[in-house]
């Protein structure tokens, strides 16, 4: 934990956050930690072939990974994003969300038609009574990108900077494949992008020969519902006060909305470590 202190969120990230709704942590993963969890990946990979009995490795898209290796929760709270998702939401927030996207290289070699330009939370964006403009945050994610995408074409994380204030996204006709303004972040295997969930965002095919691998860590406020299962009680009493607060301990169903101290441990370390007002809320 002590680390996290030298990774807080800085004021040109805040900034970026704001207006383009998204930015990028470089080396997020340095090269030992980032083969450990590309190695994990592949283990959980090779044992999704060997229960679908096939050689060929199709799209896997995994869902509810804290648990499966200890990996994954290490980069719940990894020292070098984990302080960036309290720095945005503050103190009340939880681990809501978590992906594993592996796409494997395609037969295609050209885009034949639109990406799913979207926002995440689905159901949420349609039951807000406010127009999408005006939608709060809410959540966000974080994505740690394990191959190399500097590439277009490596079925690149699409975004559309600075749409998250917007109603939705602009084409300049119907013959148009992307979105006006919409951009392929192009990353390092290691590299890590911070993105608030009302960016408009799209995955792409891979139309390269090389397999992209990329996990999605979602934080929210602890009064959302959680998108993955997230069945984790049996964990609370192996793991710090901190994480147990990210795994979805609650003193009680209120504890998430007027949260007493053993609810939010979180607060008391920003404190402590960061002043008192770093403390938000």
């Amino acid at each position: 934990m002590k680390d996290w202190e030298d990774h807080t969120l800085t004021e040109e990230e805040r900034l970026a956050f704001e207006k383009d709704g998204y930015f990028l942590v470089e080396n997020a993963l340095p090269p030992e930690d980032l083969a450990r969890v590309v190695d994990v990946v592949d283990g959980l990979d090779a044992e999704h072939c060997a229960q679908e009995n096939t050689e060929s490795r199709g799209r896997l898209n995994m869902h509810d990974l804290i648990g499966k290796n200890d990996v994954f929760m290490d980069l719940m709270d990894w020292p070098r994003t984990f302080p960036k998702a309290f720095g945005i939401l503050g103190w009340n927030i939880q681990l809501f969300h978590t992906q594993l996207v592996m796409t494997p290289p395609g037969t295609d070699r050209e885009y034949k038609k639109r990406l799913g330009f979207h926002q995440d939370n689905n159901r949420m964006n349609r039951d807000f009574e406010t127009p999408r403009e005006t939608h709060p945050r809410v959540s966000m994610k974080v994505a740690f990108f394990l191959t190399d995408t500097t590439e277009v074409g490596r079925a690149n994380f699409y975004i559309v900077p600075g749409a998250h204030a917007q109603e939705g996204v602009r084409y300049v006709d119907d013959e148009t494949f992307f979105p006006e303004g919409a951009i392929a972040t192009q990353v390092k295997a290691g590299d890590a992008v911070v993105f608030d969930r009302r960016l408009w965002h799209a995955a792409s095919p891979n139309i390269t020969g090389h397999p992209r691998k990329v996990l999605f860590y979602g934080y929210s406020y602890r009064w959302l519902r959680t998108k993955s299962n997230m069945n984790l009680e049996h964990l609370y009493d192996q793991v710090d006060p901190i994480r147990k607060q990210l795994i979805g301990y609650a003193t009680s169903g209120n504890g998430r909305f007027a949260p007493l101290d053993e609810d939010v441990p979180l607060r008391d370390w920003i404190e402590e470590h960061l002043g008192e007002e770093a403390v938000v809320g």
